[in-house]
Formats: C-alpha cells, structure tokens, sequence
C-alpha cells in the first residue's frame, strides 16, 4: 500500500497544506473524499463520489502514478459478472443420459463469451474463474463462471450487455440447463474529452515550471476516476506518488516522487486560483439546477475572479 495509496494521502496532504499557506487560498474551494472500497468497485461510497462530484467544477485523484511518472489518459470500463447455472444430477455410469452437467455448460457459456473479445475496438474478456461439481461419479448439477470485461466506450458496454442476454436466453433454452446472471458495469468508461484534454495541458504546464515532463497514456485500468467522470466534470486520477509493483509484496514507492507531486499538484491548483491556467471545470457540458450546485457561483468565484495586483502571483514558497 505504499504507492497504491498511501503515498497518494501524502501528496495530496501536503499539497493542501501549501495551498493554504498561500495568499490564494481563499481563491479555491475543495472538497476531501476518502474511501475505503475502491479496489472492490466502490459499492458503498459510489453515490457520495456521484454527490462530492455535483459540488465540483473539476477532481484530483491520488492514484499512483505510472513507475516512469506518466499519468492514466482515457480509461476503459469495467464490468464484473457471475452467471449461474443449475444442472440435473446422475449417477456418472449408470445414468448418465439422465443428467444435465452444469460445469459443461458454464465452460461452453464462458467459451461463449470469450469470444466477444475484439468484437469491438479494445473489448476485451477474461473468464476468471469457474467452481462447480463435486465427486467424479455425479454428474454435476451447479456451477458458477465469474467474468470480467473492459470497453472503450458506453455504447460498447451496452452492446456488450444486450449480446450476454442473448446468450443467457441460449443457454436458458438447452433441456435442463438454467442460467442466471448477476452483475453490470461498475465502472464506467473515461474517454479523452476536449475538456479533459485541456486539464492535462494545464497540468503539463504546470510542470514544466517545475522541470518535469508530464505525459499520459490510455489505459485498460479502471478507478474512481472512472465514476467521476461519468459524473460530468474533468478528472485527473494518477496525481499521486510514482512507485511499481502495486498489489503485491514487493510494491514500492519512489520517497523522492512525494515531494515532486506535492509541489506538482500544490501548483496546479494555485495557477488555476491566480488565472494563470485556465479552469478545467469552464467548458464543461453541465447544468446547474437547485440546492446540488447551490454555492456553484462563489465557488466559480472563488476559483477563477483574482483582483489584477494578485493575478501574476507567484508560486514562490507557497509550493512547499
């Protein structure tokens, strides 16, 4: 947990403290959300990201960043599903054509959906697991295949979903064989918007004032920043500390890089209070409607309107 996350609360807590510590601080208004579910889909705390997200303009995430210090672009959807399927059972030799194998079936279901793999640009399937069946002379009457998929885009997610029905209904026909399918997409897919495009550009810039090179690449994994964005406001989501090996024994965290994304974010966020850098919530494509964006307009206040004498203010020891 050192890179994933810890290291993250780290930057993220001393790149507040800097931004407090400046003159602008009254000119940027945030709003903290720490979970504890994330890597389990964020079930319990999923409608308080969709709720913190109806109060921003724009969202850092402290996710650890890529070893090489690059940062998470587009991200695709994920979806996790369990189907279930209910055989007959038989003696193995002496009635076996009285039987309805379960495991059978759930290896030719998850054959099924193997193979929707590349049936659209960067779908892509992984059977995880089957369990099912008991002694060797019972034809087995229960088995479970979980699966997951990853897409590009929603609509992806909603063909993938409409061909699974389709393939239960299949199933669902066979003599003796019942399926059911639980599950859906828990994440959903983050593409490259033009407004999120723009709050990678302002974060470059902001370090380049720092000597760093920020770049970013798409990526097949998913996070919370997945269910932000489905929120509609641009949201960064690797801004935390650099480090390898994550979910594992030997993840690490590169103690040099805390201090660097301290400074990187702590920058960011005071550019965008000055002016200097442009809002990356100001283009956005939402409403504002009732008490859900109720300090919306002192928040966009305090965020972008700085009196000329504080408009080029530096960074200076502000950025810790």
């Amino acid at each position: 947990g050192g890179a994933d996350m810890k290291g993250g609360l780290l930057v993220m807590l001393y790149a507040l403290k800097a931004v407090e510590r400046s003159a602008l601080a009254e000119r940027i208004g945030y709003e903290i959300l720490i979970n504890a579910d994330e890597e389990i889909g964020s079930p319990g705390s999923r409608a308080a990201l969709f709720d913190a997200a109806s109060r921003a303009q724009f969202a850092c995430v402290y996710e650890p960043a890529m070893p090489d210090g690059s940062l998470a672009g587009a991200r695709k959807g994920s979806g996790n599903y369990s189907a279930i399927f209910t055989g007959r059972a038989a003696h193995a030799g002496r009635e076996h054509h009285l039987g309805s194998n379960a495991v059978v079936a759930a290896a030719a279901f998850a054959a099924r959906v193997d193979a929707l793999t590349g049936a659209r640009d960067g779908l892509t399937v992984n059977v995880a697991k089957i369990d099912g069946g008991g002694p060797n002379n019972v034809v087995p009457d229960n088995a479970v295949a979980r699966f997951n998929v990853r897409v590009e885009k929603p609509d992806d997610a909603d063909w993938f979903a409409a061909e699974l029905k389709n393939i239960e209904a299949q199933f669902n026909a066979r003599d003796g064989i019942g399926v059911h399918l639980h599950g859906g997409f828990g994440r959903p897919p983050k593409p490259m918007t033009p407004q999120l495009k723009a709050f990678f550009e302002a974060l470059k810039k902001a370090g380049v004032e720092l000597g760093l090179d920020i770049g970013w690449k798409a990526t097949g994994g998913v996070c919370d920043g997945n269910n932000i964005a489905a929120a509609g406001i641009p949201v960064i989501d690797t801004l935390g500390a650099r480090g390898g090996d994550i979910h594992s024994a030997q993840e690490y965290v590169r103690l040099d890089s805390l201090e660097e994304r301290a400074k990187l974010s702590a920058l960011l966020l005071l550019r965008i209070a000055a002016g200097d850098l442009p809002n990356p919530g100001a283009f956005s494509d939402e409403v504002e409607t009732g008490s859900s964006r109720e300090n919306a307009t002192n928040k966009n206040d305090r965020a972008t309107s700085l009196s000329s004498e504080n408009a080029n203010c530096p960074a200076g020891d502000e950025t810790i």
